[in-house]
């Protein structure tokens, strides 16, 4: 079992970037390089140690957040390096968002022979939004078709003057074998076997790399006012030093270096490892934001900063959660305060529940590593806390209304209906649809009538979501399309009478209400109105008559759905000093409504939403001509500081259930989907719920 001493500095690592730019592949390659896995897996053989998950290995593609854990020797220093493997489907940008909240650097994988996709610009805005350091790595340098510079300059264009190249590749494509290194000038040259050595820059890149090795060096010394005043007096600072400055300015945001590798031969692999660690000093010493005060929904409070004290109060981020079949809930988690050890009791400060650490580990994919204790700034995991789902805050303090700072919202896009295979499946679904909400916050689930509604961020994080249902939480459901939510009105106002009367021995049944019905403005919702004088309905039933009045309104009026934006008058009845009683006045009133709506025409409401769309200047034309096919109401746009425009509009929700799909293939993927419900309108002639 490891110790809390072993290694003096730990570093996370979130991995980052486009589906297929290969970071899971890079994962494996740092990981054998490191010493951690004796050889590399394979993503078709679904041998890798990050996509170990059965959905995963049957999609070939990263599904979720997958740590795995590596040291690494680099300056006379041994260093802990937690290395995260995200998704880049953007289904599962929720993971992305989780292992952000924790990272102290985020390595934006690009691949050399697709460039900067669009899922590259949306991992970079996520990194960014989350305050992250950024380190880009070129991969798959190796193969045919693969240009560092055409990339580079892609990175350029999209992120401005912070790019800076500190390596160049030596050779390209089948022939890449080595690495030029801008600040030290020499080339790194690797052989067959893994093994390197150092050489002079070939010379048909010294001035290509001397070029940029001037850029780069006067980039970094204009961040350090001793270094800048030596190297205006000719005195360049040695790379070492020229390298620390880097890691500061790395760490502020105001750098973004880039570098270049193969996972295939490992060429470079070695140098990213060095890079990250030389980092962080630099990054692990930041403060983590927290939020305190927070009301029930969640919203509210104000920020604090929580150092890195390995003596201060234990305060743990658990920033994923996992369903196990076999150890049950896994806890992934950081601490940010203090050391963490077995058998500590910590309250949750979201939940208010109080939970004993039971074993702690790290985790290298799949296999659980212990450990005897996680200091400050250390990711590990724990199985078994009952009352913790992701995104909560543990603490030493008896605090109940925290959460952490860094975790933003991402509203669910796309629904499906849920079917009980079998009576056990219905009764088991609720806690094991909790089970997943508490792993995945970005999944909701909706109650429409008998209808149960997942909700998430696309076809394939709901489909995800069914099989994890029925293979970790054994319960089997069929799926639909999601219902639509119509409600309906009523037209004009009517009068009727609600009338029970049964007499069949001993006490019977009898209840007179006189109703009437009117309409109420849109988003007017229900009124109840008592006028009835000289107690012809005696004041003890009339809380029965507002309930029954309710009752027939939910059950649904002529067209079948709830029925809203309705006034209901109470204004006249009769009672039976025997016979009369709160359920009998129940009953007359709901027959009475009943009738009452029949009279009174219906119109058809329905669900409506905001759209938000965020997409490239060159794509508004497309997403506006799409939306108005949809009976879209464009109500502004406008244009994003980077040059993106923001088209809102309200949609019927019945145009809405596969539209973040046709989305992503009007767009190619570049437009970002937000829907938040608007309210209710009504339904054009002839439209059948």
């Amino acid at each position: 079992m490891e110790s809390a001493s072993a290694l003096s500095l730990h570093c996370s690592v979130a991995l980052i970037g486009a589906t297929g730019s290969g970071k899971t592949m890079l994962a494996e390659a740092l990981l054998h390089r490191a010493g951690a896995i004796s050889r590399r897996g394979s993503i078709e053989q679904g041998t890798t140690v990050c996509d170990h998950e059965p959905e995963e290995i049957a999609r070939h593609t990263t599904l979720g957040l997958s740590p795995a854990w590596l040291s690494w020797r680099a300056d006379d220093a041994d260093y802990g390096v937690t290395l995260m493997d995200t998704p880049g489907h953007p289904d599962f940008v929720g993971a992305v968002d989780a292992a952000l909240a924790v990272a102290d650097v985020a390595v934006l994988v690009v691949s050399a022979i697709d460039g900067v996709t669009a899922g590259a610009r949306a991992a970079w805005s996520a990194a960014e939004a989350a305050g992250v350091a950024r380190v880009v790595v070129v991969t798959q340098e190796d193969r045919a078709r693969a240009s560092f510079r055409a990339v580079l300059d892609q990175l350029r264009e999209e992120f401005g003057d912070r790019i800076w190249a500190l390596e160049l590749p030596v050779g390209e494509a089948q022939s890449f074998h080595g690495i030029a290194d801008v600040l030290s000038e020499q080339a790194v040259l690797y052989d067959a076997d893994g093994g390197h050595h150092e050489e002079p820059v070939p010379a048909d890149l010294a001035e290509e790399e001397h070029r940029l090795h001037q850029a780069v060096t006067e980039e970094i010394v204009s961040r350090d006012d001793e270094q800048l005043e030596a190297y205006l007096e000719g005195r360049e600072p040695p790379p070492a030093e020229l390298g620390r400055t880097l890691a500061r300015t790395v760490a502020a945001g105001e750098g973004v270096p880039v570098v270049v590798c193969s996972a295939t031969t490992g060429a470079g692999v070695d140098r990213v490892l060095d890079l990250v660690c030389e980092l962080a000093p630099a990054v692990a010493d930041h403060d983590t934001r927290i939020v305190l005060g927070v009301d029930s929904d969640g919203g509210g409070g104000s920020e604090h900063d929580v150092a890195p004290d390995p003596a201060g109060d234990k305060l743990v981020h658990v920033f994923r959660t996992v369903a196990d079949p076999f150890v049950g809930q896994i806890a992934m988690l950081k601490v940010l305060s203090g050391v963490l050890r077995p058998g500590d009791r910590l309250r949750n400060a979201t939940t208010g529940v109080e939970e004993r650490m039971p074993g702690l580990f790290r985790l290298r994919g799949a296999d659980h590593l212990p450990v005897d204790a996680l200091r400050a700034g250390e990711i590990g995991a724990v199985a078994k806390l009952a009352g913790t789902p992701s995104g909560s805050l543990l603490w030493s303090r008896t605090q109940t209304n925290a959460r952490p700072a860094r975790l933003p919202s991402r509203p669910p896009v796309f629904a499906m209906s849920l079917q009980p295979v079998s009576q056990s499946d219905d009764t088991k679904l609720t806690t094991a649809l909790g089970r997943l909400l508490a792993e995945d916050p970005t999944l909701v689930v909706d109650r429409a009538g008998p209808d149960t509604i997942l909700r998430g961020l696309g076809d394939t994080h709901v489909a995800v979501a069914v099989e994890r249902l029925a293979r970790v939480l054994g319960v089997h459901v069929t799926t639909g399309p999601a219902p639509v939510a119509y409600r309906e009105t009523i037209a004009h106002g009517a009068a009727a009478e609600g009338k029970l009367k049964k007499q069949s021995g001993g006490h019977g049944q009898f209840a007179v209400v006189m109703l009437r019905v009117a309409p109420l403005p849109p988003g007017g919702g229900f009124e109840f109105v008592d006028s009835v004088v000289g107690g012809a309905v005696p004041r003890s039933y009339i809380p029965a008559v507002e309930k029954g009045v309710r009752d027939a309104l939910a059950a649904g009026g002529t067209l079948g759905h709830p029925v809203v934006d309705v006034r209901v008058e109470l204004f006249d009845g009769k009672s039976h000093s025997v016979d009369s009683s709160e359920m009998a006045f129940r009953t007359a009133a709901a027959m009475g409504v009943k009738t009452a709506l029949a009279q009174a025409g219906a119109v058809l409401l329905e669900p409506v939403s905001t759209v938000v769309v965020t997409v490239p200047a060159a794509g508004q034309g497309q997403v506006l001509t799409d939306l108005s096919g949809r009976r879209g109401r464009v109500v502004g746009t406008e244009t994003d500081a980077d040059g993106r425009t923001r088209v809102m509009a309200t949609v019927p929700d019945a145009e809405l259930a596969r539209y973040v799909l046709d989305l992503r293939a009007l767009t190619g993927g570049q437009a970002e989907l937000t829907l938040t419900p608007y309210g209710y309108e009504r339904a054009p002639e002839g439209a059948r719920a």
